[in-house]
């Protein structure tokens, strides 16, 4: 098969050929038929995460066609269209696999990183942490659900129930939880670099309230932020624009350092909080959840062999939404 190899921080990915893979017997055969492009990527990418698998496959918002089964894996028919998230395996046995907390286990396997993902052509994925797709969605519009779509509802939902919601960062997961907030009668205040006018005009048009800097104090104080930009320096920003009681989410798996907050800015009981990766009971409330919204992604497409330059359009901020690689566009 053909696949998007990464096998040095800084160096592009490499399209070539590698053998098709094997299922075991608690895994599914896919073939992929889109995948998502995360930040998350290039964390991995840029060295911010460290050990990954070796000539790792990346790629892990996975909408794959099931056309083959391990010996045990009975959940799924051949022909079934499943998702795959960020979280590909857990142990099931530790003392937060049975506390309903399996994504803190220790010995978790992360899609796209210890395991390889969607940048190819075919995947095998554990049936636990595969998600059937609604009918409602193409491949292309479903792929930023299971990732952007699932950390941002988890954040959301850490986030309590303030009316007043921030997000900081305005990129493929708001984009969704803001239609996901507004939904639910919230009001949304999205930040977004300094001069990114394009993004503020998307937050509005998805119906954000406000839209400006995130070095601006918004125009009352929030209930709840949400941070995803990967970004330190917001978190003491995100509590001096809440309330009293306010609960602050960073949402992201890295961020740089957060710098000396003022015990000021957390007092009033405001909460500061992370995210780490979703539960299957996530999953499945989400992929529930989104057709009947209906949840819309804005997407950009590109052929697999063009991974690289989906990734640094990414870095550089040149779409709005999420781009999506389509192995067999091009």
């Amino acid at each position: 098969m053909k696949a998007a190899i990464f096998e040095q921080q800084g160096a592009p990915l490499v399209y070539t050929q590698v053998p098709d893979p094997v299922p075991n017997e608690n895994q599914v055969l896919l073939r992929v038929l889109a995948c998502g492009v995360c930040r998350t990527d290039l964390h991995i990418i840029d060295g911010d995460l460290h050990q990954p698998k070796p000539s790792l496959i990346p790629g892990h918002e996975i909408v794959g066609e099931v056309i083959g089964k391990g010996a045990n894996a009975n959940m799924f028919a051949i022909g079934d269209r499943v998702g795959v998230p960020w979280l590909g395996w857990t142990c099931g046995e530790c003392y937060f696999c049975q506390t309903d907390r399996e994504n803190l286990c220790d010995k978790a396997l992360f899609t796209g990183y210890q395991l390889d993902g969607g940048f190819a052509e075919l995947t095998v994925a554990d049936q636990r942490y595969c998600f059937l797709i609604d009918d409602y969605y193409s491949d292309i519009e479903a792929a930023p659900l299971l990732c952007a779509g699932l950390i941002g509802y988890r954040a959301f939902k850490l986030s309590d129930d303030g009316q007043k919601l921030g997000i900081y960062g305005f990129g493929a997961a708001a984009h969704i939880v803001t239609q996901v907030a507004i939904h639910e009668g919230r009001e949304v205040y999205a930040f977004t670099q300094e001069h990114d006018i394009k993004a503020q005009d998307f937050a509005r048009q998805l119906g954000a309230i406000w839209a400006g800097s995130s070095m601006l104090m918004p125009p009352s104080h929030l209930d709840a932020a949400l941070i995803f930009a990967p970004v330190g320096a917001l978190v003491p920003l995100a509590l001096q624009a809440t309330s009293k009681g306010a609960t602050v989410v960073c949402a992201g798996i890295h961020m740089s350092d957060i710098p000396c907050i003022p015990y000021s800015l957390l007092w009033g009981e405001r909460v500061l909080r992370s995210v780490a990766n979703l539960t299957r009971a996530d999953g499945l409330a989400f992929m529930s959840l989104a057709p009947t919204i209906p949840v819309k992604t804005s997407t950009v497409a590109y052929p697999l062999s063009q991974a690289n330059e989906a990734l640094a359009d990414l870095r550089a901020g040149r779409f709005s939404g999420a781009a999506v690689l389509i192995p067999s566009m091009g």
